[in-house]
């Protein structure tokens, strides 16, 4: 007796296997590039520790020293930092692997964009980290430090340490791709560079309200993190306008080609 069931459609089923499998491949990549830079850098823990320690250890007094206070705080809190040093360290590799992925699916003139995109908040992200450090770290801790009221001594968990400036790295990184949104934003066609214009002062006090709500609730801090914002949005609004010129361009190109 013949078998009447229906076959299945192998042309359109197997683009989609292979896409699975592709995609499969590529996040066993990116865990394989997290994985060895780990292993690399965990014979540094300890060092990379005291690295990002050190804005906070320079304020603190001579009689003060940073505390562990959980047992097994002093091993399992340098390996955390370093997991997350990894992670920071292999996301060239990781948006690499991602756009490999996905590029093959888009337009070239789509191409023209995402790339420079990936390329710029991976950059952006990395100075927004940068700046938290080498600027608002060593003002932020001079100034916390010198505000203990007398008889009171500043002995910070190394935990709790680590958590406060995961926080302000990723709060000052996302900061900086502020750029960036507004690229998409008047690409895409959600919003014009005129109107991003006229709502200048809600973006400053919006800037400001999010320095409030990701950083400690000191004024440094967050004036630290709405400046930047607020420089960042009036570059977004320049690299906006030659995008739309661009896009312009491309648009009159086409028409001209097709007659």
């Amino acid at each position: 007796m013949a078998d009447d069931s229906p076959r299945p459609d192998t042309d359109t089923e197997q683009p989609l296997i292979a896409h699975l499998a592709e995609l499969r491949d590529r996040l066993l990549r990116c865990l394989a590039c997290v994985f060895v830079i780990f292993l690399g850098l965990s014979v540094f823990a300890n060092d990379i520790y005291a690295l990002i320690a050190g804005p906070l250890l320079a304020q603190l007094p001579d009689e003060s020293s940073m505390i562990a206070t959980e047992v097994a705080s002093p091993f399992l809190v340098p390996f955390k930092l370093t997991f997350f040093a990894a992670v920071f360290v292999s996301v060239p590799y990781l948006l690499y692997q991602a756009w490999a992925f996905v590029a093959p699916g888009l337009y070239q003139n789509e191409r023209r964009l995402v790339l420079p995109l990936l390329s710029s908040s991976v950059l952006l992200f990395y100075l927004g980290c940068a700046f938290a450090f080498f600027i608002v770290f060593p003002l932020l801790f001079a100034f916390l430090t010198s505000t203990a009221p007398v008889g009171v001594t500043v002995m910070t968990d190394i935990g709790h340490y680590l958590n406060f400036i995961l926080k302000m790295f990723f709060a000052f990184g996302i900061a900086f791709e502020v750029p960036i949104a507004i690229i998409l934003f008047v690409y895409t066609g959600l919003a014009s560079v005129e109107s991003l214009a006229r709502k200048r002062a809600y973006i400053i006090v919006g800037a400001f309200t999010v320095g409030m709500l990701l950083t400690p609730p000191d004024i440094i801090s967050q004036v630290l993190l709405a400046v930047p914002v607020w420089l960042l949005f009036e570059l977004g609004l320049i690299l906006g306008r030659f995008v739309k010129r661009r896009a312009e361009d491309t648009v009159e190109d086409s028409s001209s080609a097709t007659e």
